[in-house]
């Protein structure tokens, strides 16, 4: 008969801070810039605004770009006996950041996978969470350490969130993020269309830039579900770099259609 396996003091603070977190959605994307981090800062807004305790943990370690989402750059951690107090924004968000811990934004993060994977670590169990209804995890593109270091550590997470583009090179690669989760064994939440149709400033026609429908296609043939799609829009990445996300004006195209999005996502909990 083989022995139990030992329970470690680590494991113990793992549990203790995951068992105070009800529901975990990690927000993923094939490829960089398709707006995975924009789809994860406004996802885990519009939770809070919902009226839901919720935390945003950015671990694209090496471009940490939620705190600039949220007009928090310059923040800073604060380390107490018990763990590290994430940085608050209302209403009701709780948010962690690699940028939050470097003295100058432009100084890269030059770490490998083992370091990653222990700084992912501290995130989930040394920062007090405390008590919340989500957390939504923006992880940085790809299928590489970050992702596996997440699905390792929290193998109960209730499911993903894929961002994408509507053209043919960005569906290629969320496919493999739908299969990745799939071998993972985590569920697939639901697709998101980034960049889908502008609408023209001066006749106020639709103008498919990137093309339109290829995410709500891919979700079909993958067999997963579709969320909803994002305008192109210029007053989404103003917002962005603003610190004043879409999500928060729902009288806007963009901030109307991720609110729908963030409803969506809700009825599944």
């Amino acid at each position: 008969m083989s022995p139990k396996p030992m329970i470690t003091n680590e494991d113990f603070k793992l549990n203790e801070s995951l068992g105070r977190i009800k529901h975990v959605i990690i927000v993923m994307s094939g490829k960089g810039g398709v707006g995975k981090s924009t789809v994860a800062t406004n996802l885990a807004l519009g939770l809070a605004m919902s009226g839901h305790p919720t935390g945003i943990m950015d671990i694209d370690i090496h471009g940490p770009n939620v705190p600039k989402m949220l007009g928090l750059q310059g923040a800073r951690v604060i380390a107490e006996d018990d763990g590290l107090l994430p940085v608050e924004h209302p209403p009701r968000l709780k948010v962690m950041s690699m940028a939050f811990l470097i003295a100058d934004d432009d100084v890269p993060i030059i770490w490998r996978g083992p370091v990653k994977m222990g700084a992912i670590r501290q995130f989930l169990e040394d920062v007090r969470w405390g008590d919340l209804d989500y957390l939504v995890i923006d992880l940085p593109p790809g299928t590489g350490d970050e992702p596996l270091s997440i699905m390792q550590l929290i193998p109960k997470a209730d499911g993903a969130v894929i961002v994408t583009t509507p053209q043919d090179v960005a569906l290629l690669d969320s496919r493999k993020s739908i299969n990745f989760c799939k071998q993972m064994n985590v569920p697939v939440l639901g697709v998101v269309e980034n960049m889908s149709t502008m609408q023209c400033p001066h006749c106020g026609g639709s103008v498919e830039v990137f093309k339109s429908g290829g995410g709500e296609k891919a979700a079909a043939e993958m067999g997963v579900p579709f969320l909803g799609r994002l305008p192109l829009d210029a007053d989404i990445a103003l917002g962005g770099d603003s610190g004043k996300p879409m999500v928060t004006d729902s009288s806007k195209p963009g901030g109307k259609a991720m609110m729908a999005i963030v409803d969506k996502l809700r009825a599944n909990f």
